[in-house]
């Protein structure tokens, strides 16, 4: 191996550890706000449906401004676009914490309507940072060392994940102002951080933005099959296979295991990625991705059958686990495809096609998971989810030959 593929040339490059630094910071704080406001909708409202719309309300944005944001993204400074949004999101924090401590008020002002609102904002500011985030690695390392680049900012995603709703879970005993005051100083660091970013951005020559060039993103995914194929799996798979909008649900009625246990199993699929993408970064992947991409999210769909089923507290933590090594197989894969086979001056806009489709697998899968449930209870939404992706799995294989035959990262 290369000098040049080496994890510690990797640590040297000061702008990409920056940027690694701050997507560990925001991304703890966004898995603790969510936790939060997950478990404070739950208390106030009871309800499996109005944990689906906060998810709904996440993605409704995605869907309204991620294309802008794409094109915002192969025309500006991604860094400082990423700032941008992550003081936004720090903003709905101190919100938060006004609602919830009743500053100005005789008690807390926190409602059903006020957290669908902060959903939707937290949607709006992420529509714009994903697509940047996901456009800037290729500028801050070379082309060689961006599978190895992408296994290790997973790794730090999922330490994030891990560790967000782990500490949130633990600081939510002094109450949730603890909570959002933590995610706010994070954000703000994050921010600061991302603003720091030094890289060569030349700007793009001028053209007149057009329906087609914001468009521009979707036409070259739609006529790639393979990118075609990798997003719309992870799309279907994720939408149907996900069941993070029930954890409360499972957490309170079915494993009783009360706040810190809903910690736990937001975390426990965060395990797994951890230590499955810590393995990719010292081990990458070097024959026959397709068909370990495929297998990947069959074994994604097999775990959350199981964790439908389950009704012992470690079962439940097991799976999940397993499932979330699954899919940081299928993450790493499928990014880094994405962004070996999407020039630079298009990066921006494919990733925002991507970020939607991202978005759609998680914060739509959110809202069909709580829907489903409200026709066939959280047992049924899962079990059905799981059996779903299983048969995407088998679909997809079929759908997309050169994606699944795909032997190597490169040509």
């Amino acid at each position: 191996m290369s000098e040049t593929h080496s994890l510690r040339d990797l640590f040297r490059i000061g702008d990409y550890m920056r940027m690694w630094f701050a997507r560990l910071s925001s991304t703890a704080a966004q898995q603790m706000l969510m936790v939060a406001v997950g478990w404070q909708m739950y208390e106030l409202t009871n309800s499996a449906w109005d944990l689906g719309l906060v998810g709904l309300y996440q993605f409704a944005p995605a869907l309204l401004f991620t294309l802008v944001a794409g094109h915002a993204a192969d025309r500006l400074h991604r860094g400082r676009i990423i700032a941008l949004c992550l003081l936004a999101q720090a903003v709905v924090a101190l919100v938060l914490v006004a609602a919830t401590s009743g500053w100005g008020q005789d008690g807390q002002w926190l409602s059903r309507e006020l957290l669908l609102g902060i959903s939707l904002l937290l949607g709006l500011a992420r529509a714009f940072q994903m697509p940047a985030q996901q456009a800037l690695a290729p500028l801050l390392v070379p082309a060689a060392m961006l599978p190895r680049a992408t296994a290790f900012n997973s790794a730090g995603t999922e330490m994030a994940v891990i560790g967000g709703p782990a500490l949130g879970g633990l600081v939510f005993i002094a109450g949730a102002v603890a909570v959002y005051g933590l995610c706010l100083a994070l954000l703000l660091l994050a921010s600061l951080l991302a603003l720091t970013l030094r890289y060569r951005h030349v700007p793009p020559a001028h053209e007149p933005v057009t329906l087609d060039s914001v468009l521009a993103g979707l036409t070259f995914v739609w006529r790639s099959k393979l990118l075609l194929g990798a997003v719309s799996l992870d799309l279907f798979a994720v939408l149907l296979g996900g069941a993070t909008a029930l954890l409360p649900i499972f957490a309170k009625d079915i494993l009783q295991v009360g706040p810190w246990g809903l910690g736990l199993l937001r975390a426990a699929p965060a395990v797994g990625a951890l230590l499955m993408s810590l393995a990719l970064t010292r081990w990458s992947m070097d024959s026959r991705v397709g068909h370990k991409l495929m297998a990947a999210v069959a074994i994604y769909g097999l775990s959350m059958l199981v964790f439908g089923l389950s009704t012992h507290f470690l079962l439940s933590l097991f799976v999940l686990a397993i499932s979330g090594a699954a899919d940081m197989v299928s993450v790493v894969i499928r990014m880094t495809l994405i962004q070996l086979e999407t020039p630079d001056h298009m990066r921006g806009r494919v990733s925002a096609v991507n970020s939607i489709f991202i978005g759609a697998s998680n914060q739509l899968g959110e809202f069909e998971s709580g829907a489903t449930a409200e026709w066939f209870g959280p047992v049924g939404s899962v079990v059905i989810g799981g059996v779903g992706t299983l048969l995407v799995a088998a679909t997809w294989m079929r759908l997309f030959p050169s994606l699944a035959q795909r032997d190597r990262m490169t040509h």
